[in-house]
């Protein structure tokens, strides 16, 4: 099964990251989330990928997300789901916090699909997914 997700992220420590063709990105400490969609072969199992980035036991990159997955300043802090429903621009344009721009929106016309938090905090993004009508688990 597949859908849209969500990855709330915690990074740590201030970061600066090589993000493919992004370039040179630096990142502040605090929450951000990152809305992906999960349709082809796999689903979800695209999620589980993500936490082997994020954990170290995965070292392929193939997406904008990865980069910053597979450094160690960053965790998944939970995973929201939405079963069979395409919403990825329309959650990455609802959440609150600042789009990083063009990270993880090579193929559509968002400003991007990683946001940071506001004042680096989850829980303005916790609810504004709950209020959305996802459902959770830990990253």
């Amino acid at each position: 099964m597949g859908g849209t997700y969500v990855l709330v992220l915690e990074v740590d420590r201030e970061t600066t990251i090589e993000v493919g063709a992004l370039g040179e990105l630096s990142f502040a400490a605090g929450a951000y989330a990152y809305v992906g969609s999960a349709f082809g072969p796999g689903g979800f199992s695209r999620v589980e990928r993500h936490g082997e980035l994020a954990r170290g036991e995965r070292d392929a990159r193939h997406w904008h997300v990865d980069y910053l997955l597979g450094n160690p300043a960053t965790t998944i802090e939970t995973v929201a789901r939405f079963p069979e429903q395409d919403r990825e621009c329309e959650l990455a344009a609802r959440l609150p916090g600042e789009p990083v721009e063009a990270f993880g929106a090579s193929d559509c016309d968002c400003p991007a699909h990683l946001l940071s938090a506001p004042d680096g905090e989850t829980e303005p993004v916790l609810e504004t997914l709950r209020a959305a009508g996802g459902s959770f688990d830990a990253g």
